[in-house]
């Protein structure tokens, strides 16, 4: 045995494993419900003359600290290692919180003294260190027993729309203050003069509801299971953010009729609707705030005696109002006043009220600006009334460790979402589509998949775009728009060949989307090869009788798909088999069946071998040995029928 004067010399000190009581497949996950127990391995370099072990947890809610002796075992034969194991229950750390998010790592007594553990939550693999600062430490989500998601969310297609530019099929009178567009295809006119700067937004172009009820057959042959509808509650812009009434459906938009015929519609179809919760802020154009005096009654605007009063945070009546991200036309609501929590989340509130209409659950707009107690009554009052309802959060990052205002958010741990759009993930299949590097890609996917509880992973919203990002094909053909005027953004057109590119980009890109856990979301138009910059030209109107065939019969292909497969889909588990360079292979499986996803994003061919014989899932070929991926090319992949391989 080498002994080293220092330990950093050491090229692999430490190897940390666990294994749980239920779940078989623990390494892939740091996300557990409260009734697992976890056994922790640790095999520690002989070198290091190890004395003692402990596993230390931090409990993140009040910083409580649990240290867990680790008995040594017998010494590995022929091997440089010494063993040392330990047993969590998971429920103990919680205690009777019945949730919790740790932070843990190894402290070993050693020759050289005193060394903690600094590692990531997917590899085994970990450093060693003399400080004790707690970077580098691993999570531990613990959620409740009893947390689940609802089941479609894992299988199927989820479709996003804008309604005002989707499709005109009602005759609804505009509003009187709505400037229409001359044509459906003419151009968006109303934009900023500069980042901030304020817009009318009330250039409206027609769509409607019963234009969504019209085209739910082309959504079927889309393989679209889940409809989310951008804001519809009545409200003076054409995007609907800024509520003037969360009891009335938009008259633009042809009102409750023509949301209850789309929704008898639609479960006709087998498509379940979730709606827009904008719940942090109204618009000041609303019956609550009532600025311009539209609406009968006093608003808060008006008057200190206005029953809406409490709702908004005055610094100085009437002119000084909390508002969001300092828009004045969107002052913020207190989601915390137990008036307004009753009026959303109560017995006959907004919540009760469009679900017994028949809608499936809500995203909720800036969940991170939401209290957590009206996020917990929403969920409860979903519940009661659709048992299956899905709750789905606007976060932009890893929200299982969110911090937001100075809290940390539980969104996770059983009481609150179902789970979130998934922005990350968006970035990194954007960022290796765009440059490669599949190592990164390997990294953010895996790490976000084993924060998140299994059920949430299973639900996740996956994103390529939506109506707050540039259009996806726009980015995917390189284009960068920073520091463009909005002017210079309107006119801006991918050249051919750059459209070229990005269409071989997102349709690998939509594949990896789809295969990955949880419902892919198509953002209105992708699929038809709209561009289109930054808000508001990420959201022009549908080009019906123009889309981009390739793209389409791509997305087509991949909705069948996820229709032949989702049962499987929804309960399997995801890996990465291989990452590096430009080439991914990525595997979902669950015992012996399984799936593989081959991806080269390069600019060259690439030769993937394989073990046992496969069916390429699109084209229906079989192949043995060896793949030849062209560039910028995929591969899924099937076991072949009686082939019995495990890949």
């Amino acid at each position: 045995m080498l002994v080293y004067s220092d330990y950093r010399a050491l090229s692999h000190p430490l190897i940390l494993r666990k294994r749980a009581e239920q779940e078989p497949h623990a390494e892939l996950f740091a996300a557990y419900p409260a009734g697992e127990t976890l056994y922790f391995t640790a095999e520690l370099d002989r070198a290091l003359m190890a004395r003692s072990a402990f596993l230390v947890f931090v409990r993140d809610d009040d910083g409580a600290v649990f240290r867990v002796e680790m008995k040594a075992s017998a010494p590995l034969p022929l091997t440089a290692w010494d063993r040392y194991t330990c047993r969590v229950a998971l429920g103990e750390l919680c205690t009777e919180a019945g949730d919790g998010l740790f932070y843990y790592r190894l402290e070993a007594e050693t020759v050289y003294g005193r060394l903690y553990s600094h590692g990531s939550d997917t590899e085994e693999e970990a450093t060693l260190s003399d400080s004790a600062e707690y970077t580098g430490a691993f999570q531990l989500l613990v959620y409740r027993e009893e947390y689940t998601t609802p089941e479609y969310l894992g299988r199927g297609v989820m479709y996003q729309i804008f309604v005002d530019r989707f499709f005109r099929g009602g005759n609804a009178p505009p509003r009187e203050d709505a400037v229409m567009a001359a044509s459906w295809e003419a151009e968006i006119s109303q934009y900023p003069d500069y980042p901030g700067a304020p817009v009318a937004n009330n250039l409206f172009y027609g769509g409607d509801l019963d234009g969504v009820r019209l085209k739910l057959p082309y959504l079927r042959s889309l393989g679209v299971t889940v409809l989310y509808l951008c804001p519809i509650f009545e409200a003076a812009s054409n995007h609907k953010y800024d509520t003037g009434d969360y009891m009335a459906v938009d008259a633009m938009f042809g009102g409750q009729e023509a949301l209850l015929r789309l929704l008898r519609a639609a479960d006709a179809c087998g498509i379940r609707i979730l709606l827009d919760g904008v719940f942090n802020h109204t618009g000041a154009d609303s019956r609550y705030f009532n600025r311009f005096g539209r609406y009968e009654g006093k608003g808060a605007y008006q008057s200190q005696d206005s029953p809406y009063y409490a709702w908004y945070r005055f610094r100085h009546w009437p002119d000084a109002y909390d508002c969001w991200w300092g828009v004045t036309i969107l002052p913020a609501v207190d989601s915390g006043n137990p008036d307004f929590m009753d009026f959303v989340a109560g017995e006959e509130g907004v919540v009760a009220t469009y679900g017994r209409m028949g809608v499936s659950g809500f995203r909720l707009d800036v969940a991170d600006e939401l209290n957590p107690s009206l996020i917990r009554a929403i969920r409860e009052r979903l519940h009661a009334i659709r048992p299956d309802a899905a709750l789905i959060g606007e976060v932009w990052e890893d929200a299982s460790n969110k911090m937001a205002y100075g809290r940390r958010r539980r969104y996770f741990r059983g009481h609150e979402l179902d789970s979130v759009m998934n922005y990350p993930l968006k970035d990194a299949i954007l960022g290796f589509l765009l440059h490669g590097g599949a190592e990164e890609f390997s990294r953010i996917s895996r790490t976000l998949y084993a924060h998140y509880p299994r059920p949430t992973g299973r639900a996740m919203m996956n994103i390529l775009g939506t109506h707050d990002t540039e259009r996806v094909l726009t980015v995917l053909g390189g284009r960068d728009l920073r520091g463009l005027s909005y002017a210079e953004v309107r006119d801006i057109r991918l050249t051919e060949p750059e459209r070229e590119v990005a269409i071989r980009r997102l349709c690998v890109g939509y594949t990896i989307l789809s295969f990955l856990p949880g419902i892919p979301c198509i953002y209105y138009g992708d699929e038809a090869g709209m561009e289109g910059g930054r808000d508001p030209f990420n959201r022009r109107t549908y080009p019906w009788g123009q889309e981009e065939e390739r793209i389409l019969s791509h997305y087509r292909k991949i909705g069948r798909f996820r229709a032949q497969y989702g049962a499987f889909l929804s309960d399997a588990y995801y890996r990465v088999r291989y990452a590096e360079g430009d080439v991914l292979i990525l595997e979902r499986f669950r015992e012996s069946m399984r799936l593989l996803l081959l991806v080269n994003r390069g600019d060259s061919s690439a030769d993937i071998p394989l073990q046992g014989i496969w069916t390429d899932l699109l084209s229906g070929e079989r192949i043995a040995q060896t793949v030849r991926l062209s560039a910028e090319s995929f591969c899924l992949l099937a076991p072949a029928s009686g082939n019995g391989n495990k890949g």
